[in-house]
């Protein structure tokens, strides 16, 4: 397990063709690298979540964008344009929350368009460079991030997390876990409790298998324990990540996250959503437009179980995200500094030069 520390969620051989993930899905009992070679099987690991997190997904976008068109026979710019869109859809159905998964395709399609006037192979190149500069930035964005959470942080504080949002779920530090992993570099000796995170467990099998592995204190907490760790004063802040976050400052993430705000509110802990500004959708008013998956109601009843756990017949309803209120939430910390409300209105000059082209 000591080989998950400059473990990679992502990354590309160029010299093979391959993207390779790590299936996330099988940890923390089993390491497995998977080389992927084509859009299928890229939709396939976004969509069971082999590889998830919403700056990773971005970074899996890109390649398999690049890997849709990289065998295709196109000898005009139309055609492969055409191949490019049908892939584009394809792919954006794998996960309809997250925001990157579609604004790392919208980025892949502005750099085939500009290459309107090039030779077919200097097209897909430019679409594998495109792609290697959305990882390249999520490793700068990460860590401006992390420096920027910690810039809200004391040495010793009690952290509570849910969800993971850390090196599995983007480039080298994560989002919500980069101020730990920074905090720690410059032994800051933040205890941090992770929640498990149900139905999916990326709490327990995620979270706490990465902050072990790099010798960060960690206690992890059935969901349903939040309330009595912050009621017994552990906790001193609360670190999210995010999937998409509305122009008013509404966060879709994990399920639960929205009670673990509301838990903070109540005890007077700040919470403080950690994510990049690519998860900012100008173009989504409120959370209420935010769509939220459903997914397969065997991840309640009998994922994790050696035996079913529910009485059979029985319906579940399997929410992959819940938006928490932006009235919740202290900061929204970003690569471009720490945003507080009324959130629409620092966006738009945090954004500002993010969208010039």
């Amino acid at each position: 397990m000591n080989d998950l520390l400059p473990l990679e969620a992502v990354s590309f051989d160029a010299e093979m063709g391959e993207m390779i993930i790590v299936d996330q899905t099988l940890l923390p009992n089993r390491v497995e690298f998977l080389r992927i070679r084509d859009q299928t099987e890229v939709w396939e690991a976004i969509h069971i979540l082999r590889v998830r997190g919403a700056p990773a997904i971005g970074i899996a976008a890109g390649f398999g964008a690049y890997l849709a068109v990289r065998e295709s026979r196109a000898e005009e710019y139309e055609q492969l344009l055409k191949e490019f869109l049908e892939a584009k859809r394809y792919l954006a159905s794998a996960r309809p929350t997250a925001v990157n998964l579609f604004w790392a395709l919208d980025r892949m399609e502005k750099r085939l368009r500009s290459g309107r006037d090039k030779a077919i192979k200097a097209i897909k190149n430019d679409l594998l460079v495109e792609a290697e500069a959305i990882k390249a930035e999520d490793i700068a964005m990460c860590r401006a991030i992390g420096e920027n959470g910690l810039s809200l942080l004391e040495p010793g504080m009690g952290l509570l997390t849910h969800c993971n949002a850390g090196r599995l779920a983007a480039s080298r530090y994560g989002t919500a876990l980069a101020p730990i992993y920074i905090g720690h570099e410059k032994n800051y000796g933040f205890k941090v409790f992770a929640d498990e995170t149900r139905p999916l467990l990326q709490g327990a099998r995620l979270t706490a298998l990465e902050l072990m592995m790099a010798g960060v204190d960690v206690t992890l907490l059935c969901d349903s324990a939040a309330a009595m760790v912050m009621q017994k004063g552990w906790i001193q802040a609360v670190l999210a990540g995010c999937d998409r976050i509305a122009a008013n400052g509404d966060v879709a993430n994990k399920i639960g996250t929205s009670g673990v705000a509301i838990l903070a509110r109540h005890y007077g802990i700040p919470f403080y959503i950690l994510g990049p500004t690519s998860s900012i959708d100008r173009q989504c008013p409120t959370g209420a437009q935010i769509t939220i998956e459903e997914r397969n109601p065997e991840e309640v009843t009998e994922l994790w179980y050696a035996k079913r756990m529910a009485p059979a017949g029985v319906k579940v309803f399997n929410p992959a995200f819940d938006v928490t209120p932006h009235e919740l939430i202290a900061g929204i910390v970003t690569e471009r500094g720490v945003a507080r409300a009324p959130f629409g209105d620092v966006f738009e000059r945090m954004l500002m030069e993010w969208f010039v082209v």
